[in-house]
Formats: structure tokens, sequence, C-alpha cells
């Protein structure tokens, strides 16, 4: 050893820790792509917490059971179960589960497919329809509120956007 001191300064250690730090980002990190991505996300991910927790709190239900409602809703003459599934972008285990959950609520019923006796086709009951009534109006309610601050512009400016990404991602375009 030579005597000579060396520890580094504070400002060295942080222009190291920055530097080691800068060299460590992946690729993209910081990009329009990436930081749209997150906000898509977290967008999401706090809309669909509250409308989960309303759901809960005012109709002791779920939110899957009421994706579930209306994507039959959405088609009357029912839905195989797998197609179900590719609706709503789930397992077919998810969809049964669920499934079995409203039809014990006395919701749902299973038919048994008359062109392929292998598998189910599940539709609404008369309760079921009525129900659905019910929790879409306040989901579109809870919808209002969250989106109670934004202009009718920007809502449709962003519905126009998404749908342009949405095309995109699914390659319609």
């Amino acid at each position: 050893m030579t005597g000579k001191n060396t520890a580094l300064t504070q400002d060295e250690a942080i222009t190291l820790s920055n530097k080691s730090n800068e060299e460590a980002l992946p690729a993209g990190a910081g990009s329009s792509e990436l930081r749209m991505w997150v906000r898509l996300l977290a967008c999401a991910k706090i809309g669909e917490k509250q409308l989960r927790r309303r759901f809960e709190d005012e109709f002791q239900t779920t939110l899957p059971r009421f994706d579930v409602l209306a994507a039959l809703h959405r088609a009357p003459e029912g839905l195989r179960m797998s197609a179900l599934s590719r609706a709503l972008l789930v397992s077919n285990g998810n969809v049964t589960l669920v499934v079995r959950q409203l039809q014990e609520n006395g919701l749902v019923e299973t038919h048994i497919n008359p062109k392929d006796a292998r598998s189910a086709i599940v539709s609404l009951t008369a309760a079921g329809k009525q129900r659905f009534m019910i929790l879409a109006e306040a989901h579109h309610r809870w919808i209002s509120e969250i989106f109670d601050g934004v202009s009718e512009s920007d809502m449709d400016m962003l519905a126009q956007l998404l749908g342009r990404v949405r095309s995109e991602l699914s390659g319609d375009h």
C-alpha cells in the first residue's frame, strides 16, 4: 500500500452509482411505448380494483361473475363453455368454476349442445337476466363516476386511440 487515501468522495460514489444504474437499464427503459404500457396497466388495475370492491360491497358478487353474465347477455342463444372462455380471455377451468357458482344461484343454466353432445351450452335464466340488468346499471353508474373528471372529447379521443392500439395488438389492421 502506498498510504494513498482510496476512499471515494460522496459525489464520486453517486456518479459511480448512477453510471452503474445506467449501464444496468434494459433496452427500451423509459421509452414512450413502455410508459404507455405501464399507464394503461395502472389505469386498468385501479379501475378494476374499484369495480371489484363495489360489486362485493354492494351486491356480494364478483367481477368475474358479472363478466360471465355480461357475455351471456350478449349471446341470448347461449354459448359453449369454450366460446365463453375465449370471449372472457380466461381458462376453461376459471369459467367452469364461475358458471357453477352462477348455476347454484339460479342465474345460468346449461343444456347439452344439440350439435355436439360432448359440450354444453350456457345461457342466462330469467333470474339471471334480471340480475344482470341490475348489475349492469350499477356498473355503468360506477364507470361514469370513474370518468367524471374526464371531458367527453378526451374520452372519445382516448377510445379512438385505444381502438387503434387494440387493432394493432390483435392484428386486425
